[in-house]
């Protein structure tokens, strides 16, 4: 059994965006030499997400549309966290409702996906560095 790590790092200037993160995924594998196994991917900030879905523009805007709904931004005084003098207790939540973390089965050196499915990271306090975990287990 084989093991590879690697940390992805991401800077988004715009409090929050939806990024198509499977090319570097792919790259991890390709670097691994795994190609039976399991690959994990998580987000290594509380306020970011790693999910999969469709890579679809209308799809992300509706996911925007329905995060802000349930949890929106404003106005930050509705939210208890935010009384540490942060302003982000509405991207601890929408983190909540998106996942921490995807598992994906390795198949022959690939990614053993559905149809249409994608890996995306999920920035929901943007402005700062943050990072994504790879992991991949296998032989």
């Amino acid at each position: 059994m084989k093991s590879y790590r690697k940390e992805l790092w991401f800077n988004v200037p715009t409090r929050r965006a939806f990024i198509n993160i499977t090319p570097q995924v792919n790259e991890c594998l390709k670097e691994s030499e795994i190609t039976d196994g399991l690959l994990l991917c998580n987000a290594m900030h509380i306020t970011a997400s790693v999910f999969i879905n469709d890579n679809e523009s209308g799809l992300h805007q509706d996911y925007e549309r329905w995060l802000e709904e349930l949890a929106p931004h404003e106005p930050v005084s509705q939210y208890l966290h935010n009384r540490t003098g942060e302003d982000n207790g509405d991207a601890h939540l929408k983190r909540q409702v998106m996942g921490r973390e995807v598992v994906v089965a390795i198949t022959d050196g690939r990614l053993d996906f559905g149809p249409w499915e994608q890996i995306f990271y999920g920035e929901f306090d943007g402005g700062r560095r943050k990072r994504v975990l790879v992991k991949i287990i296998g032989k």
